[in-house]
């Protein structure tokens, strides 16, 4: 490769452990190295089995990301989430380690990762100073993906993914359309999608929540408030805890109290 900068298309993943501050705070400064490192190389794993590059580590978070020359571009997005999906087995093993890791059975912390990918644009080159340099990747895909990551708090979901993204994956995966959202430092409205699993997957009950959610989502961007709350609570009766429908209920009491404006446009 040149050590020049180049443009190409390129699939960014940010992920971190849910709750980490909390997390830690509970933790000897030995526990938390260990937990750490074995949960490092366990997210690690997953993405160097689906041809992905770790780019970085942050804290608990982790960049990676897939194109040309490590993967082919039309592979890339599949390889992305397959790489996440991986994830979620592999930390069910590290839930399963933690007695040892930690040295105790008590109060153990829950392990969950959250996940945003974005697919586009970046820039592709050798950067730092004189003496430190990096192969990395930046521009706006990269701030889309870390922001993606952040935006599972709002909606409780584990995996969230760009709409230019499932435009690559065509039937790879089970995945609803979550929300309509303008990221901070953004005026463009994007919408945004929850991966679930892999094709064929899904469990009957949940393939009927996601009916209703689409339902639901629909009336809610009409502005039909009711018939979107019908289709919400419906998706509760199958799912209790399901987040984006909890999160778009909330909108909903909100907007009747303080309607949008007549040109809203879901965001």
């Amino acid at each position: 490769l040149s050590v020049d900068g180049g443009r190409q298309t390129m699939t960014i993943l940010f992920c971190d452990m849910k709750g980490f501050t909390s997390i830690s705070e509970g933790l000897t400064p030995t526990c938390l190295v260990n937990l750490l490192n074995r949960y490092f190389t366990l997210i690690s794993e997953a993405v160097h089995e689906n041809a992905g590059v770790i780019d970085k580590f942050i804290g608990d978070a982790v960049m990676a990301y897939w194109g040309k020359p490590f993967s082919k571009e039309s592979d890339q997005a599949r390889l992305a989430i397959s790489a996440v999906l991986a994830m979620k087995e592999k930390i069910a093993q590290l839930q399963v380690e933690l007695p040892e890791l930690l040295g105790t059975r008590m109060n153990l912390p829950q392990i969950v990762v959250r996940s945003g990918i974005a697919t586009g644009d970046v820039v592709v080159g050798n950067l730092g100073s004189e003496k430190t340099k990096n192969f990395t990747v930046i521009g706006d895909t990269v701030n889309l993906a870390s922001r993606l990551e952040g935006v599972n708090k709002i909606y409780d979901t584990t995996i969230l993914i760009t709409e230019d993204t499932l435009g690559m994956v065509a039937n790879d995966f089970e995945i609803r359309e979550a929300d309509t959202i303008v990221v901070p430092g953004k005026t463009e409205a994007k919408k945004i999608f929850e991966v679930l699993a892999h094709k064929g997957e899904l469990s009957a009950d949940l393939a009927e929540l996601l009916n209703h959610y689409a339902e639901g989502l629909a009336a809610y961007r009409a502005m039909n408030w009711q018939k979107a709350r019908d289709a919400f609570n419906a998706c509760l009766q199958i799912n209790p805890a399901d987040g984006p429908s909890m999160a778009l209920l909330q909108r909903i009491n909100d907007y009747e109290r303080q309607p949008p404006a007549e040109n809203w446009d879901g965001a």
